[in-house]
């Protein structure tokens, strides 16, 4: 029988010239084994007789597929299922290994190898179930090695009222680019960080799919299946055991199995994709979902172990600064209880102090001020302040300061400026800290002077200063917290370093913002932004 049959050829391009309306699309191995499984199902929940001849690639998920239509079906069946030894040898390897099952990923390797006849199917027979309906059967039919059907994977169903061809592709050339990529295996780019291996594969493995309902097709491809399950087969197989293997498409017309497709069976079919289609949606939309979610959770517990590292470096910080006004007054104990000190340099040790005292304590009140402002949710609502009414009063306060180091303070505070949004003893905290600031590193013969103006939706305060300026290295740092400018010796360095990074904060929760310009031994200008109230 062998002889009458010319080798085997592809059913992909058999079908091509079968039917030229064909217009094979490109899709991956999991849209194949939905389009298998969905047709599977109309078999099943119809209750049709069918004759099903079906090549799938290895491993137990494709399996399945079979598995589930055996002892799901309540109407008589035949399964031909073609096979290549590779396998049914690895599948034998795994159940005697006892690995785990095979997944869609499986598809890498496609190439048939030698095979033979397995005569015995009563094991495989048993494990899918096929004796679960009576004048059930299956046989599993080995292909040659040089088979044109190993790069190619079907279902071909006839059942009265219903026929239909499932088919992917593998082109030649995608195997071909595939395989010369021995850099990868089983690796994937960084980018594809939150695609699984089976997902990497198929972006790697694109088939080429149609689904024909033809019956000139189908009748082709029946045909070429009987090719290759002749060609499959040893010189040694008699006639009549081959014979018991085949069907021609005259026999299924004979038989009345082949019928004129039923509207209502395709209608079926139609609506069982659809909702097949919006399943798959709903749960990528899920996975997506539950990806942006993984992605957001690990941004906040960065977040989250930055603010902890920032929290223990602060509190080393303080500290760090609270034990060196203490080291001070500790020497400065020690040296008054001496006998032999004279009166100037007592009043000197207790004018060390008084001034170590007070540095301790500014420090404490900083660090409380920082903390509660950050622990702090704003609740309440800003209010409309205007600037001709808290400037000016600040400024007169440091006055007699300014006066003692001779340096001349002043401000311009235009009365017709937009009010700012802003807490009332929030916006006086900026303007002190500021101010002090500028005349504490202003030296004698000096200026100082505030300035503000409209700017667009925002009012700016400049506080300038002709003071020893702001050195280039010091910039970047002097927001940081316990960070104080260096300065030339003699002068005063007293102070917390949190003046500045209070102020920051303040302006944060307000909506603002502030700058510094500088020029060492020329001074320095910071501007602050604040919002024009805006009623609600």
């Amino acid at each position: 029988m062998n002889s009458s049959y010319t080798p085997d050829a592809s059913l992909y391009e058999l079908a091509i010239a079968a039917d030229l309306s064909l217009h094979p699309l490109k899709i991956s191995p999991t849209t194949f084994k939905s389009m298998v499984g969905l047709v599977l199902d109309l078999l099943i929940e119809q209750q049709l007789p069918a004759t099903l001849w079906l090549k799938l690639p290895k491993g137990e998920v494709w399996q399945s597929e079979t598995q589930r239509f055996c002892q799901s079906a309540m109407a008589p069946y035949s399964i031909y299922s073609l096979q290549s030894q590779l396998e049914e040898s690895q599948s034998g390897q795994a159940k005697k290994s006892g690995s785990a099952p095979a997944n869609i990923a499986d598809w890498d390797n496609l190439e048939a190898t030698d095979v033979t006849l397995d005569e015995n199917l009563t094991e495989h027979s048993q494990g899918l179930g096929v004796n679960a309906v009576k004048d059930s059967q299956l046989f599993a039919l080995p292909l040659a090695a040089e088979s044109q059907l190993k790069r190619e994977y079907f279902l071909l169903v006839v059942s009265s009222g219903f026929s239909g061809l499932v088919l992917a592709h593998r082109p030649r050339s995608v195997r071909q680019k595939s395989e010369g990529r021995t850099d990868q295996g089983n690796k994937f780019p960084a980018t594809e960080a939150f695609l699984t291996a089976e997902e990497a594969l198929e972006q790697k493995h694109p088939l080429l799919g149609f689904s024909t309902f033809e019956p000139t097709t189908l009748q082709q491809i029946l045909d070429g299946i009987n090719r290759a399950i002749c060609f499959g087969q040893p010189e040694t197989q008699s006639s009549d055991e081959l014979e018991k293997l085949l069907i021609t498409w005259e026999q299924l017309v004979d038989s009345g199995r082949v019928n004129t497709l039923n509207p209502t069976l395709l209608s079926s079919l139609f609506n069982k994709q659809i909702q097949r289609q919006e399943d798959i949606w709903r749960n990528s939309t899920l996975y997506r979902r539950q990806a942006e979610a993984v992605s957001t959770l690990r941004l906040d517990n960065e977040d989250m172990l930055n603010s902890i590292r920032q929290k223990d470096e602060f509190v080393k910080t303080m500290g760090q600064e609270l034990r060196t006004p203490l080291t001070s007054m500790k020497t400065a104990l020690s040296l008054l209880n001496s006998p032999i000190i004279k009166p100037p340099q007592r009043q000197k040790y207790m004018e060390m102090l008084s001034q170590e005292c007070d540095r301790q304590s500014a420090l404490i009140t900083s660090v409380l001020d920082l903390i509660q402002i950050e622990s702090t949710v704003d609740q309440v609502p800003m209010e409309a302040l205007r600037l001709a009414e808290i400037v000016p009063g600040i400024v007169s306060t440091y006055q007699p300061l300014a006066q003692e180091k001779g340096i001349s303070l002043g401000y311009t505070i235009p009365d017709d400026l937009s009010p700012v949004s802003c807490l009332s003893h929030r916006l006086k905290q900026i303007v002190i800290n500021l101010l002090h600031n500028s005349i504490k590193f202003t030296h004698t013969g000096g200026q100082v002077w505030v300035r503000a103006k409209q700017q667009g939706d925002f009012v700016q305060i400049e506080f300038r200063d002709t003071g020893i300026g702001i050195a280039q290295s010091d910039l970047p740092k002097i927001f940081d917290r316990f960070y104080r400018v260096r300065i030339a010796s003699g002068e005063d360095s007293s102070g917390s370093g949190l003046g500045l990074a209070i102020v920051q904060q303040l302006l944060l929760r307000c909506g603002g913002s502030i700058t510094v310009k500088r020029k060492v031994g020329e001074g320095s200008a910071f501007t602050v932004l604040l919002p024009v109230y805006q009623p609600s």
